[in-house]
């Protein structure tokens, strides 16, 4: 991310900081993230795995989540898990560089539309070995709260979407601004990042 990096640099530099210093820097904006499997995902307390459409919930599943829609709720849970990729393995001219996640506060898109927010409830280390880091974020929300205008059927095909194909979903989207600690103290990201499944971002 060059805006990281140029801000990175501009701080620094105004304090004459060593060279060292600065390319640990710059092998900190080098950290990647990405949306990886979403797993464990329920709707109204019913598991969806192994599911697909409507016709696979049993006949009292099936009244338990007319019976939610009908009083204006429809409770969704499930755990998206962010991969972090920290490429500093000493390898490609960069030394190796472990990078500690301070606090990574998110907010949730579903569908193009915000929904919650949270953050990781402890800090994160990423080694520096060129391997992913599996960041678990635990999700609950109320698809009747952001989206009560869509039909019923409409609903539980969107939670078979936030489950997306084996696992990714393309309909969910993370908007993240990480705060990494270093021997200098805690740095924040000049802004936040997208984060999706299909592509890493840094």
């Amino acid at each position: 991310m060059k805006k990281l990096i140029y801000a990175f640099a501009i701080l620094f530099a105004l304090s004459n900081i060593s060279c060292s210093v600065l390319n640990t820097i710059s092998n900190i904006s080098r950290l990647q993230f990405k949306l990886g499997t979403v797993n464990q995902v329920q709707v109204n307390g019913i598991s969806i795995q192994g599911k697909t459409s409507l016709s696979d919930f049993s006949p009292f599943e099936l009244l338990q989540l007319t019976s939610a829609v009908g009083k204006g709720s429809l409770p969704v849970s499930f755990i998206i898990n962010v991969e972090a990729k920290n490429p500093n393995d000493g390898t490609g001219g960069y030394p190796s560089t472990n990078i500690g996640l301070a606090s990574f506060p998110w907010k949730l898109y579903v569908d193009g539309k915000e929904t919650i927010s949270g953050n990781i409830n402890n800090p994160v280390d990423v080694p520096g070995v060129g391997e992913v880091t599996n960041i678990p974020l635990r999700v609950n929300i109320d698809l009747m709260k952001f989206f009560g205008g869509q039909d019923y059927k409409s609903l539980i095909n969107l939670v078979f979407a936030i489950a997306g194909d084996k696992g990714y979903s393309s309909s969910l989207a993370l908007y993240a601004q990480p705060t990494i600690s270093t021997m200098l103290g805690n740095i924040t990201y000049p802004s936040e990042l997208k984060i999706v499944s299909t592509q890493f971002t840094n």
